[in-house]
């Protein structure tokens, strides 16, 4: 809890700088590209397009039950490619902020935290994807919407804790971050981004695969985000427990690494 309160008085000293940080990342972002914003938008659309062509129509996904395959996709690549970006973005943010660590104090975990705030910002933009996929595949609006904001940002709080220790190991073992890589892609087939585990057909191979999945935080996030959004319906008690509790240890988890060891990383950098 101490600790907890030693980060919050730093984070509010230093908010400021984590706009800035913010800004200046999402001005890099766009400055040479001719979309610019239009592109967080485009890019997932036109993934989701192509994606539903393959899925839909060449492998049938339909017959698994999946009623707006859509929508079920979108939603399943939006979350997946915030936590694979911000996760990624986040392991390199110490080691490309040396320069700066050299000259001048700045608590080392802002670098990290804003990483993540900006794999957010972009996430936000993405969703107005996910609005117009809703509105071409005349989706159903439900009062159940808000309640996607739980899995969200619980999902924000969990890929900062990952996030926090992923920047720890990196400084230390770069190879971390191209492991990580090759990890996020099995990941990937195991979130259930394209297809629902539970509408397979039953055999002993499918229940395997239905408990492991069942292991998989990121898949808990994906289907507490549909149940609200593309259901219709309350989160469940095990959707909330799982959500909030893994984004909890995660978090403590990432912050007693970062702060035990971020005292070395001059020393390896």
């Amino acid at each position: 809890m101490e600790l907890l309160k030693a980060y919050c008085k730093d984070f509010w000293r230093y908010r400021f700088l984590l706009y800035n940080l913010v800004g200046r990342d999402f001005k890099l972002k766009y400055r040479r590209s001719i979309l610019g914003v239009v592109w967080s938008v485009l890019n997932p659309l036109l993934m989701n397009v192509v994606m539903v062509i393959v899925f839909s129509t060449i492998m049938d996904m339909r017959s698994g039950g999946i009623s707006n395959f859509s929508v079920y996709l979108i939603i399943g690549q939006l979350l997946f490619n915030f936590f694979n970006e911000a996760t990624s973005v986040a392991m390199g943010s110490v080691l490309g902020s040396a320069t700066l660590l050299r000259k001048v104090y700045i608590p080392k975990y802002i670098f990290p935290l804003e990483k993540v705030c900006f794999s957010l910002v972009n996430c936000l933009f993405s969703f107005i994807a996910l609005i117009i996929v809703m509105i071409f595949t005349r989706a159903p609006l439900h009062l159940t919407v808000p309640l996607a904001l739980y899995p969200l940002l619980t999902l924000f709080v969990f890929s900062l804790g990952i996030g926090l220790v992923l920047a720890t190991l990196a400084v230390f073992f770069r190879d971390v971050m191209h492991l990580w890589g090759v990890f996020t892609t099995a990941l990937m087939y195991f979130s259930a981004i394209f297809y629902d585990p539970m509408g397979l057909a039953p055999s002993a191979a499918v229940s395997f695969l239905q408990r492991f999945i069942s292991f998989n935080p990121i898949y808990w996030y994906i289907t507490a985000f549909r149940g609200a959004v593309l259901d219709g319906r309350l989160l469940t008690g095990s959707e909330l427990l799982v959500c909030g509790g893994c984004a909890l240890v995660a978090l403590a988890v990432g912050l007693v690494v970062f702060r035990k060891q971020q005292d070395k990383f001059v020393l390896h950098m």
